[in-house]
């Protein structure tokens, strides 16, 4: 079934939420993550009721200036929301980001939230202070239309946005996720240069669990970058980023490019595979 990526708009939120949650409570690793960031429950009606009023309230925040884009995947012979996608486009460096804070827990459930999220967001910040690049924060596709390609035309929507404005892209993966995003031309970043763990005891498991840190550069399928800068072929999934060496500038086509997508999609901003 062919499949449209657009952008998510109002009457999507609650739709486009429920495949975030069920996608997430699918997974081992993001269930973890959805019992961490919402203890209390995730599936009454009354919470995906609540969660969806709170992130239309957020969309209409005065003072919200972040370039956060809510893109859903519809099969297009159901016109059913199958997928999405949340992606931060950051046509120029950013400020320095605030430190991730998880407001809405209070007491022993906010401090493990935010020891789970924080080193994400801090070493994310350490990799990209000072340049401009994609951030995919969300890929995610219902359970049940898993394995038709929808996650695929998600992620080549949004590598496509990094290609016309020659922009890198950069990804937390969930370990189930790897194999697409490396078909897609991702490959995970050295330990040397950047690594995230999370302790068993604070997730609640039997073991350490480290997160696939994983980046694209623009114009880039399955070949992979080594750190001199050569193309490779091989089957390993890590190799060095020479972008996060040096100070990356977008081509000035590729910032008019972007610029003119994000005033396209802007007012339609609305947590993997």
């Amino acid at each position: 079934m062919p499949f449209a990526v657009l952008p998510a708009l109002i009457p999507d939120i609650q739709a486009v939420y429920d495949v975030y949650f069920e996608a997430f409570a699918a997974d081992p690793d993001g269930h973890g993550l959805l019992d961490i960031l919402f203890p209390s429950g995730f599936t009454s009606a009354e919470f995906r009721t609540a969660h969806a009023d709170a992130t239309l309230a957020w969309w209409h925040r005065a003072d919200n200036d972040t370039p956060q884009y809510t893109f859903k995947c519809v099969d297009t012979a159901s016109g059913d929301v199958v997928g999405m996608a949340i992606a931060y486009l950051y046509t120029t460096p950013r400020k320095d980001a605030e430190p991730f804070k998880a407001e809405w827990l209070e007491g022993g459930q906010r401090d493990k939230a935010e020891r789970v999220l924080a080193p994400l967001c801090e070493t994310r910040e350490r990799l990209w202070k000072g340049k401009a690049y994609i951030y995919i924060e969300v890929c995610a596709v219902h359970p049940k239309h898993q394995g038709r390609g929808a996650g695929t035309a998600l992620v080549q929507a949004l590598t496509s946005l990094g290609d016309s404005c020659n922009l890198p892209v950069y990804l937390e993966s969930s370990r189930t996720a790897v194999g697409l995003y490396t078909k897609s031309g991702f490959h995970r970043i050295p330990p040397a240069e950047a690594r995230v763990v999370h302790p068993a005891a604070v997730l609640d498991s039997s073991v350490d669990v480290e997160v696939p840190l994983m980046a694209r550069l623009p114009g880039t399928s399955t070949t992979s970058y080594t750190a001199a800068g050569s193309t490779s072929t091989a089957d390993d999934e890590t190799s060095s980023v020479p972008w996060l060496l040096s100070e990356n500038t977008a081509a000035l086509a590729g910032v008019v490019a972007m610029t003119l997508a994000a005033i396209a999609y802007r007012g339609l901003k609305v947590l993997q595979l």
